[in-house]
């Protein structure tokens, strides 16, 4: 309240050392929680996780969009990957991992580049001659059958993880240092 406002100031000055009782809040009988009445604790799931990047140089353009993007433009893409599950492996060589971590980056690395230094192409987007011109100049294209944005890699990335069998949870794909587009499975 605005009656409390200047009492610090006779505080510092060593005049109060707490603010006079008429300008402290009443008290309310019961205004505390009691453990009865304290919110349910929320259950939280227990995990493990690992975490792993690569990165790759490649060029997009977006047909239907109406900005810069319209225009072929490169990236340097940057892909973070996440591994998570409840229980650490209990026998063999990772014992007691989620994953070995080689063999999570090495399969990250395959995946990212195939993609390092191409044209990312939508499939159907540009005509069959341009796709054979470009590729008879030497151009090394890699047509998708998706739109080429972030947010369609980081699906694409995450379902390829899964596919060969690891725990993939998340993945972001930045397009810039300051922005990306994550996909949770």
């Amino acid at each position: 309240p605005s009656r409390w406002r200047g009492w610090w100031r006779l505080k510092g000055l060593g005049l109060l050392a707490a603010p006079p009782a008429a300008l402290r809040p009443p008290r309310v009988p019961g205004a505390f929680l009691t453990a009865a009445a304290a919110p349910p604790r929320k259950e939280t799931r227990m995990s493990f996780g690992l975490k792993t990047e690569a990165s790759f140089d490649a060029a997009h353009f977006l047909a239907d969009y109406y900005g810069k993007c319209e225009n072929l433009h490169g990236h340097r893409w940057r892909v973070v990957a996440y591994l998570e599950q409840d229980e650490l492996q209990k026998e063999g060589t990772m014992r007691d991992m989620v994953l070995d971590f080689g063999v999570f980056k090495r399969a990250l690395r395959e995946l990212v580049d195939e993609y390092d230094h191409t044209f990312l192409v939508e499939e159907g987007t540009l005509k069959p001659s341009t796709v054979e011109a470009l590729e008879s100049e030497g151009f090394s294209l890699t047509v998708v059958p998706f739109r080429t944005t972030a947010e369609n890699l980081a699906r694409h990335f995450a379902c390829e993880l899964i596919a060969r069998g690891l725990p993939c949870s998340q993945v972001d794909v930045y397009e810039t240092p300051l922005n990306c587009a994550t996909y949770r499975p």
